[in-house]
């Protein structure tokens, strides 16, 4: 339901301190907003609304794949003098179970994380969808295929240079997110990538993400990007 908001969000709050000539800036304003599958929520509750507002200049968009990185990437959002909007996965709120730091910590923004490495492709995610993947590595690694994974962790703006050199490294990407694919933010990686990585790239930009369609309620589990659809993009990938 944050759509009621997007007047505000989209039209004053991102364009605040551009409008002041950087006199004001929304009090640090972040927005957090739930997002994703839950499992039961339906066209209307498990919807990923990303790309919307990564397609607004003046915003951040930020969103963790654990408790961990929630809070250290949550305190930075706080910090920012940019308006963020800041996703949390609703996954997380009923499955993550993590040791989380008591003390006051921040985790870069605009950084991505590389927290599988590998030589042969390149993932890339965000959110809940870093699980999914993690379980797709898992099952490559046993045909005997290395996987480089990594958590975008800030949509925007986004660390092109991370995904350069691991893409440069493996030689081929695959994107996924629960998002429909057409205008998902993978389309917008799998260009910038394309324009830095292009002769080193051993295969077409894989995208594996949700469908076209309104997110179902009954059908969710053929709409989601499963480890069987990344597993079978990996393995066709690399074998191109």
């Amino acid at each position: 339901y944050i759509y009621p908001a997007f007047d505000q969000i989209v039209n004053e709050a991102a364009k605040f301190r551009y409008r002041s000539g950087n006199e004001f800036n929304c009090g640090g304003l972040t927005i957090r907003s739930p997002y994703g599958a839950v499992g039961h929520g339906g066209h209307y509750h498990s919807q990923s609304p990303e790309a919307f507002f990564c397609h607004v200049p003046g915003l951040k968009v930020v969103i963790p794949r654990s408790p961990r990185q929630a809070k250290g990437l949550l305190l930075a959002c706080i910090r920012d003098p940019n308006p963020v909007v800041f996703f949390e996965p609703k996954w997380l709120y009923r499955l993550a179970v993590e040791e989380v730091p008591e003390n006051d910590y921040m985790l870069p923004l605009s950084r991505a994380e590389v927290i599988r490495e590998g030589t042969d492709i390149t993932l890339v995610g965000w959110g809940a969808q870093l699980s999914v993947m993690e379980q797709a590595c898992d099952v490559a690694e046993k045909d005997g295929i290395s996987c480089e994974l990594i958590d975008l962790r800030t949509l925007i703006p986004w660390d092109k240079d991370t995904i350069e050199a691991s893409v440069n490294k493996t030689g081929r990407l695959l994107v996924s997110h629960e998002a429909p694919v057409t205008g998902g933010f993978g389309a917008e990686i799998a260009a910038a990538i394309v324009e830095r990585c292009f002769l080193r790239l051993e295969a077409p930009i894989a995208r594996v993400c949700g469908l076209d369609t309104p997110f179902p309620l009954v059908y969710e589990p053929f709409y989601l990007p499963t480890k069987n659809k990344i597993v079978d993009a990996i393995r066709s990938t690399v074998t191109y």
